[in-house]
């Protein structure tokens, strides 16, 4: 069956206009309505940085040494060690004995000298009798001046045997005590060399002793560093097994090292850190020089990315990333540089956030 061209194109006429009618339903009835709120992404707490006063502090590494360490050798040579009474890590007192020397040798020296001694008092004695009756002798004319003067220079020579063997007898003696090697003061002995049978020699070692057990931190610190620092400052050193030991600068080294550009500072340690702290160990610590301001923030505030500190500051409902600068910690706050102390900052779920995020604020109370 055929259609005619007319009603053709009058059924196509109609169906343009209702498509067209369609698309105008679909529009929106209101084109002035406001769109649609954007939806909060993360319900945070804020805070503003706070300006206290900080303990101001250096940090430094350096080696633990013995505060005065004494080497203890033989004062006479060529004799045998015959004991030995102490050795590594033993705490000693001053005039304690710490070894032997076989002083045989000595001990029949001392008893020739003693002879010697007993043998000039004789001479002495009756150079002194002679003396006494030639004065009586020359007072009733029978001697001469000659003859007077010769008593006397015998007595004279007689009385100065006396007193050189007198001598040579307090140095036997002497000798005899320097066979007791003994401590020369309070201390813990933290080297030995002596062993029975060896024989000593002049200028050998025998012991180390650390004087009075005491220790000190000899830290390195530099130049610049090191005119910040005087005696009588605290320090706080950290032992490998985490405790902590509190020490005060005795003295500074009035020089640097030429190649390191550093320069000593000297710290005396309490006598109780045996077993936390060892000469020869290699230690941190910082010094105490006193309080300044900082202004800081909680830690939680603070976000680390790409290698750079950031903070969320909150304006409205939006939060805009604010890269700083940070410095010192303590407990769980750090001080920050590069921010204005009235600035709102995001301190819970930074972490989550991103720039140009629309937040909602909620007392810390209210936190889920």
């Amino acid at each position: 069956m055929r259609f005619p061209l007319h009603s053709f194109s009058r059924l196509l006429i109609q169906a343009l206009i209702a498509a067209l009618l369609t698309a105008c339903s679909d529009a929106p009835k209101d084109a002035t309505s406001p769109p649609a709120t954007a939806k909060a992404t993360l319900t945070v707490t804020t805070t503003t940085p706070q300006l206290i006063l900080w303990p101001q502090t250096l940090k430094a590494d350096g080696n633990i040494a013995a505060w005065q360490e004494a080497v203890i050798g033989p004062e006479i040579s060529n004799y045998r060690i015959t004991e030995v009474r102490a050795s590594v890590g033993d705490v000693v007192k001053k005039g304690q004995v710490l070894a032997r020397i076989a002083a045989d040798t000595v001990d029949s020296e001392v008893a020739e000298i003693r002879a010697s001694v007993a043998e000039a008092g004789s001479t002495l004695a009756e150079a002194s009798a002679n003396q006494e009756r030639a004065r009586q002798l020359r007072e009733k004319g029978f001697y001469s001046a000659q003859q007077f003067t010769q008593t006397q220079t015998t007595l004279d020579t007689a009385q100065a045997r006396l007193d050189a063997a007198k001598a040579r007898l307090q140095t036997a003696e002497l000798k005899r005590a320097k066979a007791t090697i003994l401590s020369p003061d309070d201390g813990i002995i933290s080297a030995r060399a002596a062993t029975v049978g060896t024989l000593t020699q002049s200028g050998q070692e025998l012991f180390r002793l650390i004087r009075g057990g005491r220790l000190e931190w000899r830290a390195e610190v530099t130049a610049a560093e090191l005119v910040r620092l005087k005696p009588g400052q605290a320090a706080t050193l950290i032992s490998p097994n985490g405790r902590e030991v509190q020490g005060v600068v005795r003295a500074i080294a009035p020089t640097v090292d030429l190649q390191s550009r550093n320069g000593l500072v000297y710290v005396d340690l309490p006598a109780n850190v045996a077993g936390a702290l060892n000469a020869g160990m290699y230690a941190s610590g910082e010094f105490r020089l006193g309080l300044s301001p900082a202004l800081t923030l909680p830690q939680s505030a603070v976000v680390l990315r790409e290698g750079f500190a950031y903070v969320f500051s909150v304006k409205g409902d939006k939060i805009a990333q604010v890269k700083i600068s940070t410095g010192r910690r303590n407990n769980d706050r750090i001080e920050i540089v590069g921010l204005d102390v009235k600035t709102l900052v995001v301190t819970s779920g930074a972490g989550f956030l991103a720039d140009g995020d629309t937040v909602r604020i909620v007392p810390p109370s209210e936190r889920p």
